[in-house]
């Protein structure tokens, strides 16, 4: 399998460095950082983005992840290596990733279980977090960027 074509976000100028901004604000909200390679992870899994489930896992294996907890991210519900807190941001991606997938694609449940474990500027960097893996997820299908290749 070959890409499709250079990837968009090196392709338009000024396009991947917009991404890497929206990347830096989501850093800046207290949210911990295992939780956002779990979200990564997951939302990765779902839009069966190979490149960066790869990638995620092995980032997630770099910063001292387990592999019970990186082997079972997408069946979280039951398993039972997650706190509270995870299951809320791992219920949130899914939902948010699955906007189309239920009538009302992000319950007030699931978001207020958010919000009873993440502060407002977390919760903001959760929600901007699950935006920007979607976007990379959606390219990266996109144009079929292989797991394991930086795209050109």
């Amino acid at each position: 399998m070959q890409p499709r074509m250079i990837h968009p976000a090196m392709s338009l100028p000024g396009a991947f460095e917009a991404l890497q901004a929206l990347a830096k604000a989501g850093s800046q909200g207290g949210l911990p950082q295992p939780t956002i390679l779990l979200i990564t992870l997951r939302a990765s899994q779902i839009n069966g983005c190979s490149f960066c489930a790869e990638m995620h896992s092995r980032e997630a294996r770099e910063a001292g992840e387990t592999e019970e907890r990186i082997a079972t991210v997408a069946a979280w519900r039951d398993a039972p290596y997650f706190s509270e807190a995870e299951r809320a941001a791992l219920a949130l991606t899914e939902a948010v990733t699955r906007l189309c997938d239920r009538p009302d694609p992000v319950p007030d449940s699931v978001f207020a279980e958010s919000a009873r474990h993440y502060d407002e500027p977390a919760l903001a960097a959760l929600l901007l977090n699950i935006a920007l893996i979607n976007v990379w997820n959606r390219l990266n299908v996109a144009t079929r960027q292989l797991a394991g290749q930086w795209p050109s």
